[in-house]
């Protein structure tokens, strides 16, 4: 099993070009980074941990595109992805070309990690409806994919509306980086990924066993073959055990969280995880 890397970084924990290095040298397969573009002070949304206030890390998300790039620049081999990119919130022009300057910059080891969002105040800020905010992934992600593949994007849609348009750079993978939508696993979020994203990041990896019997389930229903999807999970603390469990429902890669922290925490910790590489 491929093991990867993710850390919810900001202005005060490692810089993301060491620990770039640092985990390619050590042997680990990715990168990963989260997002939040700001959190507004007031507000009423739950944190996601039930907690009722949120870590400090959040308000200090860098941009994660912006980060992988610096990321691309000092690495070779290391995948790079977005753990996950709050769709929803940028114009899908934008963040197309983000995406693809990135693929470029690297070579072609970007993965687009995308989710549908929790905070209602961040989204209300972005003019995002947050009961719309599944299906304006959904149709964002449809436009970045014209825009990644055809010669002459268009796309005209409920949220993006865009005339016959050139945009360059496109990726290197063709026709696009894979696109894997982060969450938990239910009925709503398996459906998504079943109907049209490239796999699924579950967060922690908890129930992964029935999450993958329950998408497995509704691809055969949308006449999809599940073994054309990633399954990745992702933020996981590795126990005795954990990563055998998931070899043994097919997984072939697994993301580790270190801690939002300066380089005397996090390369302990990078270094302690080298032991689970052999799984």
């Amino acid at each position: 099993m491929e093991l990867g890397i993710t850390i919810h970084l900001t202005d005060r924990s490692m810089d993301v070009r060491d620990l770039a290095l640092a985990a390619e040298e050590r042997g680990f397969s990715s990168l990963w980074v989260p997002e939040h573009t700001h959190i507004p002070t007031n507000r009423i949304t739950s944190a996601p941990d039930g907690e009722s206030e949120l870590a400090d890390e959040y308000a200090r998300s860098p941009d994660p595109w912006i980060s992988l790039a610096a990321a691309a620049a000092v690495t070779g081999r290391i995948r790079l992805g977005s753990g996950v990119s709050l769709a929803a919130q940028h114009h899908p022009i934008n963040l197309a070309k983000a995406v693809a300057s990135v693929d470029c910059l690297s070579a072609g080891r970007t993965v687009c990690g995308v989710g549908f969002g929790w905070n209602r105040e961040e989204m209300a800020d972005h003019g995002v409806d947050f009961a719309t905010r599944r299906a304006r992934v959904r149709e964002h992600v449809a436009a970045m994919r014209s825009l990644w593949a055809d010669e002459e994007a268009e796309f005209h849609g409920e949220f993006v509306d865009f005339d016959p348009c050139w945009s360059w750079p496109v990726p290197v993978q063709r026709p696009g980086p894979s696109v894997l939508i982060g969450g938990g696993g239910g009925p709503r979020l398996l459906a998504e990924v079943a109907a049209w994203a490239d796999g699924w990041l579950p967060i922690g990896g908890s129930g992964l066993q029935a999450g993958m019997e329950a998408l497995r389930m509704i691809c055969d229903e949308v006449g999809r073959d599940v073994a054309d999807l990633a399954v990745i999970p992702i933020g996981t603390i590795p126990e005795s055990g954990k990563l055998e469990h998931y070899a043994s429902l097919g997984i072939t890669e697994t993301v580790l969280r270190v801690p939002s922290a300066g380089r005397d925490e996090v390369l302990p910790v990078l270094d302690a995880y080298m032991r689970f590489l052999k799984v």
